[in-house]
């Protein structure tokens, strides 16, 4: 199969390195400088300079060529969100009805738009999916077990996704709930944010701080919060019990690899927004999902207290500590 990865990110990097062994794969870097390097190099030094690039791994900056390249395979869009729709756009200016697969998560700021809303609106009756789940690039980069989902209402799509990266050390599952599968790959990064500046202020160890009764509850909370917008999108409840709800929402929520996590904890420990993002290197996609997430919630009339909570720490409206303290002063109410 050949596959074109548009994308030299550290999620883009890693899914090219796992498919190169096996298929004709083509990785897309937006800067030529970029592009050379990695060449050179046959490593990506900015996001995982500790795995090696396979040699069979084709490197680009020209996207014309990488999109000539997918022909009849497969098109995968490992950019950020904010960077979807210019990609999907370029996929249909090819006017071949190809389709396509995208990485990011999370909902396009200013639009308000899920990545299936965006293709349905760029590429309508066009097979697209996302896929999804539970994953660190670094330990995908390394062949460490994982399990991720492919989800699309085309079925020929999902196989195709299971074709071009299941193998020993990644177990790809399938799922027509797409919906639900962007719901939770978008909520649990302004959750992992959640826990991070609850897990900060555990670390200042006065009376009454947080400690892991507490995390156990936000996620819990939390993966409710999610389940409450997704079902009110159209999505189905039991599919944020999977890879991509519950799954991913506990990995990026407690796992130190979590850029997501890492903002929550900057911020617990006085960082200002600017000073933790400046410090990552690479998109939290979280800091500009959380606010999108909690206007869509508003307008279904869904109940968010944790997304609200998180929004007006990154706002600089509240701190941590009074976070806290009102989401542990709410009402008692039955739990379901």
């Amino acid at each position: 199969m050949k596959i074109a990865v548009l994308g030299a990110g550290a999620w883009g990097t890693a899914l090219a390195i796992a498919a190169a062994p096996r298929h004709d794969t083509l990785l897309w870097a937006r800067d030529a400088d970029q592009a050379q390097a990695l060449r050179r190099e046959r490593r990506n030094a900015r996001y995982l300079g500790e795995v090696a690039l396979p040699a069979a791994l084709h490197i680009t900056a020209d996207r014309d060529e990488a999109l000539a390249h997918a022909a009849g395979g497969l098109t995968v869009i490992a950019t950020p969100m904010a960077a979807l729709r210019e990609q999907l756009d370029a996929v249909q200016r090819l006017g071949d009805g190809r389709a396509a697969l995208w990485l990011c998560k999370g909902f396009e700021a200013g639009s308000g738009l899920l990545g299936h809303e965006l293709a349905r609106e760029l590429r309508p009756g066009v097979p697209a999916g996302v896929l999804s789940g539970p994953s660190f690039a670094l330990e995908v980069a390394r062949g460490q077990p994982t399990a991720l989902v492919a989800a699309s209402t085309d079925g020929a799509l999902a196989e195709a996704a299971v074709a071009a990266f299941h193998g020993d050390a990644l177990r790809i599952y399938t799922s027509d709930d797409v919906v639900g599968v962007e719901v939770g790959g978008a909520v649990k990064n302004v959750l992992a944010i959640a826990t991070g500046i609850l897990d900060g202020l555990a670390t200042a160890g006065h009376a009454g701080a947080p400690g892991l009764n507490a995390r156990a509850a936000l996620i819990t909370r939390g993966l409710a919060e999610m389940t409450r917008l997704g079902v009110a999108l159209g999505a189905r409840a039991e599919t944020f019990m999977g890879l991509s709800g519950l799954g991913d929402l506990v990995l990026t929520a407690t796992g130190d690899l979590s850029r997501n996590r890492r903002v929550g904890l900057g911020l617990a420990q006085g960082l200002t927004l600017q000073q933790v993002v400046a410090s990552l290197g690479h998109v939290a996609e979280g800091v500009l999902t959380a606010p999108t997430v909690l206007a869509r919630a508003r307008l279904l009339g869904v109940e968010m207290p944790i997304t609200e909570g998180v929004v007006a720490v990154l706002q600089g409206r509240l701190s941590p500590p009074l976070v806290l303290q009102q989401l542990m002063s709410r009402d008692a109410r039955a739990e379901s």
